[in-house]
């Protein structure tokens, strides 16, 4: 909304002192056309802000304007601040208003504060890109009006038509009525009901959606966190799972922790490593990721993935033995 729009475009110049039209256009997702028109817009209605000319110009506010809001104290802004610099604005598309909300948060701090609380914020960062092996966090890319669709139809309580994929098959339209959105290590799920069953959909699955008129059909109150508890049970407990006991380099473990589906126990054993019990997608997949920890693991059960290790281990060996 433009008047949305207007209050950042102010409080970008008010905490970052001059900015030029194409800057502000950047930060606001706007065209630079649309820059100058607010700037005329605020200068119409008493907002003191001001041309400067040359090479380093821009547009500014006159020293001393402030706008009127309701001030937080340092940790609440802080604590506001810290759980911004994570990579929130991937999360449930919500990125320009979470952008919009934080420079909001910067401003209502009394101003003996502000500087203060925005560099503390700085020394925080939660979820990089990369963890300390380089390796790059993988995301799912859901379009962005795929994803203003589904969260549209979640917080109005209508049905919802998706074109979903499942995995290995084509993609199919569907109707559901949505519950709710999570997300989990990066990737969001649709939680919902068909026909009165229940549904789980990856979003990065959905290629289209469009929220319908209907009233979806659902209880008013809804508690997320004990469904996500419920049908993570269901979804372990079924299919073609397979549990696997191992032995792994402490060293290791996280990198282990992220290719399998769950934990199951875990205790440490007398030599320093640890002892975990873990569910895979199939044979296939637990497989895979022990071979890609060598030496720093060992699969003790079941005996069919022992051996499968074992005989790649051979074929590799094979390959590799002294010609000669």
């Amino acid at each position: 909304m433009r008047a949305d729009r207007l209050v950042s475009l102010v409080l970008l110049l008010r905490q970052r002192g001059r900015m030029t039209a194409d800057t502000l256009a950047r930060e606001l997702e706007v065209s630079t056309r649309t820059v100058l028109r607010d700037i005329e817009a605020l200068s119409a209605a008493g907002v003191p802000v001001y041309a400067e000319r040359g090479r380093h110009g821009g547009f500014a506010l006159l020293p001393g304007f402030r706008t009127e809001l309701t001030g937080l104290n340092h940790d609440e802004a802080l604590a506001l601040l810290a759980a911004g610099s994570a990579r929130g604005e991937q999360v449930f598309g919500l990125g320009p208003a979470l952008a919009s909300a934080l420079r909001k948060v910067v401003d209502a701090l009394p101003e003996s504060h502000r500087a203060t609380a925005s560099d503390a914020a700085r020394r925080f960062l939660v979820d990089p890109e990369t963890d300390l092996l380089s390796r790059r966090l993988v995301t799912d890319d859901v379009p962005d009006a795929t994803m203003v669709e589904v969260r549209r139809a979640v917080l109005a309580g209508r049905k919802l038509r998706i074109r979903y994929a499942a995995t290995g098959r084509t993609p199919q339209w569907r109707t559901v009525d949505p519950i709710g959105l999570v997300t989990v290590r990066d990737r969001v799920y649709l939680l919902a009901t068909r026909a009165g069953a229940d549904r789980t959909y990856r979003l990065s699955r959905v290629s289209a959606a469009e929220e319908l008129p209907e009233a979806a059909e659902r209880p008013g109150r809804v508690d997320l966190d004990r469904i996500w508890r419920e049908r993570s049970a269901r979804f372990l407990s079924g299919g073609d799972h397979l549990t696997v006991l191992v032995r792994v380099n402490p060293a290791r473990r996280e990198e282990l922790l992220d290719t399998a589906l769950a934990v199951r126990a875990e205790e440490p054993e007398a030599d320093g490593r640890l002892r975990l019990e873990l569910t895979f997608q199939d044979a296939r997949h637990a497989e895979w990721a022990l071979w890609q920890l060598g030496l720093d693991a060992e699969a003790l059960t079941p005996q069919s993935l022992r051996t499968s290790l074992r005989d790649r281990a051979a074929a590799l060996a094979a390959r590799y033995a002294d010609p000669s």
